[in-house]
């Protein structure tokens, strides 16, 4: 790695806790953060609980929206957006990057990934219409909702003028974000970039939808903490989660030139499609292999090397099962010993803002040489039982080297290599 591209800033809005410190501290602990679904009147649905991210009401780990954006640009935008300008803030904050030449703020790029963007600003506004009349929309309800609203927020907060994007790819949407922003700064189009992504839909449409479609989890409502269960023989299907999380990269030359503390390299990327089913991939995972592959040859790293994968795995059984065979593909039977597990287990899944929390969650596991666990796996699925699965409690480990994935609706793979820095 003669430049590597490296990761100087973490923040993150997650239903473990409002700050990247509360959630990797909870994680490690083994709290989930899936609760009875408060955010409407759910009774009589099939599902009922849902990861909401904690009010400050709730303790020091809740989420103060107003300590990231003021009352009045609170009203204008929805929550996917708040949620992304706080773990923004934090990351840039922990980088120590803010911009004070214009010639910085043309280098900065914005990358911000989501599966749905303001679908409750969406359904608000419908209801208006309905009961009160088209007459008492506000002037703001259009740029509440537009899914690259969170990146211009950020930009315009920040005063970030390079190149922004904003990828919609269901749940490979954050890490295509990161991927993205790790092509722009190897092109020399920027030289550092925040990336990551946001969702906020447990609103009765996505709740509804996905109950529709079979994939949430509803065994659980009365114990929500067991609910999300990926690799296990009981789980039924994910948990609709919300949140943020956002990374700093950038080239270790311009890190160490204004004094930044790097966490760990970005070093690898690929991502595939599948061409094949709209909410299912390959049921051998051929394409996501492929994409794990991809991104282990950018990272020049081989198979055996990695120390730990933060699967993709949301417990959907269709989900889990392809998954386990597209790791068998890369690294042999039983994941060749390969250490693993799903923070969705605790986090519920976060659709457009899951690769970035699992990204920030791999790095940290390089930084403190510890892996998460996944919970509530008390009897491995079937053919799940010959690979090292991480349960029960965080382990120490030695690692250089994490795989992360991300896999979405429309049959987007995406994978990341991160590093430890020697």
């Amino acid at each position: 790695m003669q430049d590597p591209i490296v990761v100087t800033g973490l923040g993150a809005i997650t239903p473990l806790g409002a700050g990247m410190k509360a959630t990797w501290s909870r994680l490690l602990a083994g709290e989930s953060g899936i609760v009875r679904n408060t955010r409407f009147n759910s009774d009589g649905w099939k599902c009922g609980i849902a990861g909401l991210v904690p009010s400050a009401s709730e303790g020091s780990f809740g989420f103060d929206p107003e300590a990231a954006m003021s009352p009045q640009d609170l009203r204008k935008t929805d929550l996917f957006i708040h949620y992304a300008v706080a773990a923004a803030q934090e990351a840039l904050d922990q980088a120590g990057w803010h911009p004070d030449t214009p010639e910085q703020g043309r280098r900065t790029a914005t990358i911000i990934g989501t599966g749905v963007g303001g679908v409750p600003a969406i359904t608000a506004a419908a209801e208006t219409i309905r009961t009160s009349g088209v007459r008492r929309l506000s002037p703001f309800v259009v740029p509440s909702f537009l899914p690259n609203l969170a990146t211009g927020q950020i930009s315009i907060r920040f005063g970030f003028h390079g190149p922004s994007g904003a990828p919609v790819t269901a749940c490979a949407a954050s890490a295509q974000a990161i991927g993205d922003a790790m092509r722009l700064i190897r092109s020399g189009e920027a030289d550092i970039a925040i990336c990551g992504g946001t969702e906020a839909c447990v609103d009765p449409v996505a709740i509804g939808g996905f109950t529709a479609a079979r994939a949430l989890a509803f065994g659980f409502n009365d114990d929500p903490g067991r609910a999300s269960r990926p690799f296990d023989v009981a789980h039924e299907g994910f948990v609709l989660s919300e949140g943020a999380a956002m990374l700093v990269i950038e080239r270790l030359s311009h890190a160490v030139a204004r004094g930044a503390r790097p966490l760990a390299a970005v070093t690898g990327y690929g991502t595939t499609t599948d061409a094949h089913h709209v909410t299912a991939g390959w049921a051998d995972g051929r394409e996501a292999a492929r994409a794990m592959e991809m991104a282990l040859a950018m990272a020049g790293v081989a198979a055996a090397e990695i120390g730990y994968v933060n699967a993709h795995a949301t417990s959907t059984p269709v989900g889990d099962a392809a998954e386990l065979a597209a790791l068998t593909q890369v690294f042999g039977p039983g994941g060749g010993g390969v250490p693993v597990s799903s923070t969705k287990s605790a986090t519920g899944h976060m659709l457009g803002a899951a690769g970035a929390i699992e990204a920030a969650f791999s790095v940290l596991a390089l930084r403190d040489q510890v892996l998460p666990a996944g919970l509530n796996i008390d009897t491995p699925m079937e053919g799940a039982q010959g690979f090292d699965l991480v349960t029960g409690k965080a382990r120490r480990s030695t690692v250089k080297h994490v795989l992360s994935n991300a896999f979405g609706f429309g049959g987007v793979n995406a994978a990341l290599v991160f590093s430890r820095l020697d």
